[in-house]
Protein backbone atom coordinates (compact mmCIF):
# COMPACT_ATOMS: atom_id res chain seq x y z
CA UNK A 1 0.00 0.00 0.00
CA UNK A 2 1.66 3.17 -0.95
CA UNK A 3 1.08 6.41 0.76
CA UNK A 4 -1.20 7.97 -1.07
CA UNK A 5 -3.33 4.86 -1.11
CA UNK A 6 -2.93 5.30 2.57
CA UNK A 7 -3.99 8.81 2.63
CA UNK A 8 -7.09 8.98 0.28
CA UNK A 9 -8.20 5.83 2.50
CA UNK A 10 -7.84 7.87 5.41
CA UNK A 11 -9.45 10.68 4.22
CA UNK A 12 -12.72 8.69 2.96
CA UNK A 13 -12.99 7.00 6.46
CA UNK A 14 -13.26 10.14 7.91
CA UNK A 15 -15.89 11.76 5.85
CA UNK A 16 -17.83 8.58 5.95
CA UNK A 17 -17.77 8.12 9.73
CA UNK A 18 -18.36 11.52 10.52
CA UNK A 19 -21.19 11.48 7.93
CA UNK A 20 -22.73 8.71 10.45
CA UNK A 21 -22.06 10.65 13.58
CA UNK A 22 -24.44 13.24 11.61
CA UNK A 23 -26.81 11.03 10.65
CA UNK A 24 -26.53 9.61 14.08
CA UNK A 25 -27.00 13.06 15.88
CA UNK A 26 -29.74 13.94 13.36
CA UNK A 27 -31.90 10.57 14.11
CA UNK A 28 -31.84 11.14 17.97
CA UNK A 29 -32.80 14.95 18.10
CA UNK A 30 -35.63 14.55 15.37
CA UNK A 31 -36.53 10.72 16.34
CA UNK A 32 -35.82 11.31 20.38
CA UNK A 33 -39.29 9.85 21.34
CA UNK A 34 -39.92 6.94 18.97
CA UNK A 35 -36.53 6.18 19.33
CA UNK A 36 -36.91 5.45 23.56
CA UNK A 37 -40.14 3.78 23.08
CA UNK A 38 -38.20 1.68 21.10
CA UNK A 39 -35.33 0.76 23.52
CA UNK A 40 -37.32 1.12 26.59
CA UNK A 41 -39.20 -1.76 24.84
CA UNK A 42 -35.99 -3.94 25.13
CA UNK A 43 -34.47 -2.95 28.59
CA UNK A 44 -35.55 -0.67 31.42
CA UNK A 45 -34.32 2.77 31.16
CA UNK A 46 -34.81 6.32 32.21
CA UNK A 47 -34.73 9.19 29.52
CA UNK A 48 -31.89 10.49 31.70
CA UNK A 49 -30.07 7.01 31.12
CA UNK A 50 -31.07 6.69 27.41
CA UNK A 51 -29.72 10.24 26.62
CA UNK A 52 -26.63 9.84 28.05
CA UNK A 53 -25.60 6.65 26.46
CA UNK A 54 -26.41 7.86 23.73
CA UNK A 55 -24.31 11.08 24.05
CA UNK A 56 -21.58 9.19 25.46
CA UNK A 57 -21.39 6.91 22.14
CA UNK A 58 -21.51 9.93 19.99
CA UNK A 59 -18.67 11.62 21.93
CA UNK A 60 -16.44 8.02 22.02
CA UNK A 61 -17.45 7.29 18.23
CA UNK A 62 -16.34 11.34 17.17
CA UNK A 63 -12.96 10.97 19.56
CA UNK A 64 -12.12 7.86 17.96
CA UNK A 65 -12.86 9.44 14.38
CA UNK A 66 -10.33 11.87 15.24
CA UNK A 67 -8.27 9.92 16.52
CA UNK A 68 -7.64 6.89 14.86
CA UNK A 69 -8.45 8.53 10.85
CA UNK A 70 -8.09 12.17 10.86
CA UNK A 71 -5.01 12.99 12.49
CA UNK A 72 -3.21 10.23 10.87
CA UNK A 73 -4.95 11.65 7.60
CA UNK A 74 -3.34 14.95 8.65
CA UNK A 75 -0.06 13.66 9.51
CA UNK A 76 0.42 12.34 5.98
CA UNK A 77 -0.35 15.66 3.99
CA UNK A 78 1.54 17.50 6.55
CA UNK A 79 5.14 14.96 5.49
CA UNK A 80 4.01 14.70 1.58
Amino acid sequence: MTIDILSSLLGWATIINLSLITVWFLVFTFYHDTLYRLHSKWFKLSKEHFDTIHYAGMAFYKISTYLFNLVPFLAIQIVT
